[in-house]
């Protein structure tokens, strides 16, 4: 299982927010590069950096930070935040990303998502699925749709996606464990290569994520509040 850390970007800082609530911002870094280099020095391949800015712009801002990480490391980066055309996709991977997650405009216009995942593949677009109670949301977390995440992520399968990342929102940045039964329920129901996100605390929680068959956990909050040293990260791998 890969192991993937994160850094979340507003107004050029690495912060975590709690449940997605803006108001909670804490910046536990002014620059981003060097926490990804940071990263990178201790054996990390792979970054989840997400464009908090560009979430509620509903537009990528901060593709200068992911050209400049791009460019200085050699990590596989997933970019996500902002993206709600082909165009934000485009300017993503002009700008190094390796993959894209595109999650409000798969909601909002699956067509157009579709439609970017046959033009870049589905190797390149992961399908952003963030929940509470069961159900999709969208609009950087601030709407709640009528979708179940298991059938959501089922019938995106049947169009060709490969790889999910699948957040709760009600466990992101909480620190208190991961949703092991919707994860177990998504892995049984479907082929999708799963990538955790939200709640990680320990590196028991990483074992059992692994231990059902996840392709990727995405560590945050509880590397910058040092819960998670690097090097037991790095074990972990």
């Amino acid at each position: 299982m890969r192991i993937i850390p994160a850094i979340d970007i507003i107004d050029g800082q690495c912060v975590r927010l709690t449940k997605g609530d803006y108001g909670t911002k804490k910046a536990y870094s002014t620059d981003p590069l060097e926490q990804a280099r940071l990263f990178e020095s201790h054996g990390f391949q792979y970054l989840h950096l997400v464009d908090l800015d560009g979430a509620k712009a509903k537009k990528i801002v901060n593709h200068k930070i992911l050209e400049s990480i791009a460019r200085e490391t050699s990590l596989k980066i997933d970019f996500g935040g902002g993206i709600r055309t082909d165009k934000d996709i485009s300017i993503a991977f002009e700008c190094g990303a390796s993959q894209v997650t595109a999650g409000s405009m798969s909601v909002d216009d699956p067509r157009l998502f579709l439609a970017s995942l046959t033009k870049h593949g589905g190797d390149k677009i992961i399908l952003g699925a963030d929940f509470i109670n069961r159900k999709i949301a969208t609009q950087a977390w601030q709407q709640q749709s009528s979708v179940d995440v298991v059938d959501f992520i089922a019938e995106y399968e049947k169009q060709g996606v490969i790889y999910v990342i699948c957040t709760d929102i009600s466990k992101d940045g909480m620190l208190a464990g991961t949703s092991n039964e919707i994860y177990r329920e998504i892995i049984e129901k479907t082929s999708i290569r799963l990538i955790a996100s939200g709640g990680v605390s320990t590196t028991e929680d990483l074992k059992e994520l692994k231990a059902m068959g996840c392709d990727a956990a995405i560590v945050g909050k509880a590397i910058y509040e040092n819960r998670i040293n690097l090097k037991s990260l790095i074990k972990a791998c």
